[in-house]
């Protein structure tokens, strides 16, 4: 904080300005600030360069009370709902702040009272209302009811003066009287306190009158300010309500401006194509266009003539040039692929349980315990089974596979462009379980596992394994005898923001088709959980992914647009087109995260309409009808009291004989929690995460023994952990140092020894 450009203060008359740190709150703390102190009236900036338009708060030190903390510290409060909290940069500092501001109190005090004398309440700075828009009238009037109402309260005060001078004059006569015997000088004595008493009478009675008359004009006056107030809220209300018709009306006249040029574009290609005129008409009026105004979106849709496909060779002549080869087979038909026989479906030999204890109704104030954890990494913060669900990162993770069967679908597909969409579906398939998941996921121990064994029901099997702790990472694999395999490493980065929690999932997921031999890599986008300190939680995912095809070149952009309160546009909306190598469109992708996605055929392509952000002009994509690529499962009856589970999450911790020691379903903790009983949870949790960190202790330690003359110490102490079904290496395709699964735990689980398993719970 620098010191104020200033001489030492000077009366309160002038102006003593500077940079003083004030308190906000307890997210922010102390804030530098930009003081002004002038004609009695202390007003505070957030710069210099606000001075001339936004005040951010103003005390008239008048009837203000200063007090001083400590060496730097004063406090400036006015005994109602203004008070400052502030600090100087030193002592000497602090002293001739308080020095001017004593001061500056003297000589408010002084102009207050010669203000009231005079019935003035306004400010000397005020300044005069400008000439031309009533303001002189406005501010007359104002200082006429004012004048008014002072007359009044001036009546009110000569009137108890006269009761408190009559009230003590009765008083006396009336102790007078008690102390005289009866003699001829009652009668006197008695009648001079009847006569006390009747004036004490009629100065009360011209007290009621004026406070009467006082209320009244404070009524008239109240209701007159009230109905002012009510017209410019209604007045407000008939402005927004124009404002908001005339956007549409204007979104509408864009749209069918876009609309007729469109229109006319189409028609002109259709007569040089060779259908006739009345033909051309009647598919015009099926056309649509779809825009979102608030996101600028990259491209347009634009539904093709339905049949458009069914036309001969030489009137698809002139859009070949924007097709692939394989477009006139399709037909509007789903997508293409193998169909097997039905008695090669796979039919579940083991009956999974639909429902787990409802959930508890502990209250819990997540802000007493978030308030000390803002900025620090979500992993590293103790947190009570309160806010958990009784799953953890592991199995959650494993949850991916709900919609394993856009997998199935994909590996039968023939084309790799087909073989694209239903992955990406699957990508976006995975979120859909969080929408009204607000609870937060068990951290693994170090060495859990978890295996999700359907492949007598589904024909997968998935595996996961916690390879690190700090940070915390999971590595899985999954592999189908339906064709496909799945693998993925998980660094969960997460950060408390005051208002909202961000989790960043960092790490490739790898899908690879045995049939094709396609491989495919995408990312995770940022998951957001709001309304941490107040309100009801809720979840949104945003970030763009790139599901690319490493073998083909094939590439698929999704976009996930965030939240916004002022957007007309569908919540939690993805969007996305999927491309050859070359950069071609075949395919438009759209949907909502945590319903369905669906797919067009992109029959043509073009550059218009209007021009994006950066004066980029937009992609107007000619496409097929939509077709549903994928519908998220209903949740299951009473969802609502068991956390949200979907169908699969409820089997999750269901308990299986034959699973690894360190497998999540033998988690104590865990368990306590599914069964209600969240005390016993909470002290569980802590056993489990003392004997965590005195194992890492024992590893450093082993570490620190078995180091050689050619390491260093700080090599030395680093934590030589290995993970037990999963090798840390290189990815041949992205380069990053991942875990892959080595193979042997379903080996060890038909022995049934698990040697070599630590034991962790």
């Amino acid at each position: 904080m620098s010191e104020p450009k200033t001489p030492t203060p000077t009366p309160a008359g002038d102006t003593y300005k500077g940079w003083v740190f004030k308190w906000t709150n307890y997210i922010k703390g102390y804030q530098r600030r930009w003081f002004v102190l002038s004609n009695g009236l202390l007003s505070y900036y957030r710069t210099q360069a606000e001075m001339g338009h936004t005040c951010r708060g103003t005390i008239n030190l008048a009837t203000a009370t200063i007090t001083v903390d400590d060496a730097c510290n004063f406090v400036i409060s006015n005994g109602g709902a203004q008070t400052y909290h502030l600090k100087a940069s030193c002592e000497v500092e602090r002293q001739r702040w308080i020095t001017a501001l004593e001061l500056a109190k003297a000589k408010a005090a002084c102009m207050q009272a010669e203000s009231d004398d005079s019935g003035d309440d306004f400010s000397p700075s005020s300044p005069p209302a400008a000439p031309g828009q009533g303001g002189g009238s406005q501010n007359s009037e104002v200082q006429s009811a004012l004048r008014t109402l002072g007359s009044k309260v001036e009546d009110l005060s000569t009137c108890n003066d006269l009761i408190s001078k009559h009230g003590s004059a009765l008083q006396r006569s009336l102790s007078e009287l008690d102390s005289l015997r009866l003699t001829g000088e009652a009668g006197d004595k008695i009648r001079q306190v009847t006569e006390r008493a009747t004036l004490f009478r009629i100065t009360s009675n011209a007290m009621i009158n004026a406070c009467r008359d006082f209320l009244a004009l404070a009524q008239a006056h109240s209701k007159r300010w009230q109905k002012a107030l009510q017209a410019e809220r209604e007045q407000r209300v008939r402005l927004e309500e124009t404002l908001e018709q005339l956007a549409k009306q204007h979104n509408h006249l864009e749209r069918a401006f876009r609309g007729a040029a469109q229109v006319n574009a189409s028609a002109d290609n259709k007569s040089a194509a060779g259908p006739g005129k009345g033909e051309a008409s009647d598919e015009d009026d099926d056309n649509e266009f779809f825009d979102a105004m608030e996101e600028a979106p990259e491209f347009i849709t634009v539904p093709a003539d339905p049949q458009f496909h069914k036309r001969s060779s030489s009137n698809v002549s002139g859009f070949n040039s924007e097709m692939c080869p394989d477009d006139q087979s399709l037909n509007e038909e789903p997508l293409a692929m193998n169909q097997e026989s039905p008695s090669l479906e796979l039919v579940p030999l083991k009956k999974r349980r639909t429902r787990i204890p409802d959930k508890p109704n502990y209250s819990l104030n997540l802000w007493s315990i978030m308030k000390n954890c803002i900025g620090k990494e979500l992993s590293k913060i103790p947190m009570p089974v309160n806010f958990n669900e009784p799953i953890s990162m592991l199995q959650r993770l494993s949850e991916d596979l709900e919609y394993h069967e856009l997998l199935d679908k994909a590996a039968k597909c023939q084309s790799s462009l087909e073989q694209m969409c239903y992955v990406a579906a699957f990508s976006v398939s995975s979120y859909s379980t969080t929408v009204h998941r607000t609870g937060k996921p068990f951290n693994p121990l170090l060495g859990e596992t978890y295996e999700l064994d359907r492949q007598r029901e589904s024909g997968y099997r998935s595996l996961c394994e916690q390879v690190s702790h700090h940070p915390p990472a999971a590595a899985h694999h999954a592999i189908s005898d339906r064709g496909w395999t799945l693998r993925q490493e998980i660094t969960v980065a997460s950060k408390f923001r005051g208002k909202y929690l961000s989790i960043m999932p960092l790490g490739t997921i790898h899908a690879s088709f045995e049939k094709s031999n396609n491989h495919y890599t995408w990312k995770k986008v940022t998951t957001t959980v709001h309304n941490i300190i107040v309100g009801k939680l809720w979840i949104d995912q945003s970030g763009e992914i790139d599901v690319v095809n490493h073998t083909t070149g094939d590439r698929c952009h999704l976009k996930f647009a965030p939240y916004s309160y002022f957007s007309r546009d569908i919540a939690r909306k993805v969007t996305g087109v999927v491309m050859d190598k070359d950069g071609k469109a075949h395919y438009v992708l759209s949907g909502t995260w945590d319903e369905k996605m669906e797919f067009s055929r992109v029959m043509q392509s073009s550059r218009g309409g209007e021009n994006g952000t950066e004066g980029k002009q937009k992609t107007v994509y000619q496409t097929l009808k939509a077709r549903e690529l994928w519908r998220r499962n209903p949740l299951p009856e009473g969802a609502e009291t068991m956390y949200y589970f979907t169908a699969l999450a409820l089997t999750l911790n269901e308990p299986e004989e034959g699973v690894a020691p360190t497998d999540s379903r033998r988690r104590p903790d865990q368990r306590l929690m599914e069964d209600g009983r969240w005390d016993e949870a909470n002290s569980e949790k802590q056993r489990l995460e003392e004997k965590q960190r005195s194992a890492r202790r024992e590893r450093e330690r082993e570490a620190a023994s078995q180091r050689t003359s050619s390491q260093s110490e700080e090599g030395a102490l680093h934590d030589n952990y290995q993970a037990l079904w999963f090798d840390r290496c290189v990815d041949q395709i992205t380069g990053e140092q991942v875990h892959i699964y080595k193979g042997g735990y379903w080996e060890e689980k038909e022995r049934g020894t698990w040697e070599g398993c630590p034991d962790i719970f």
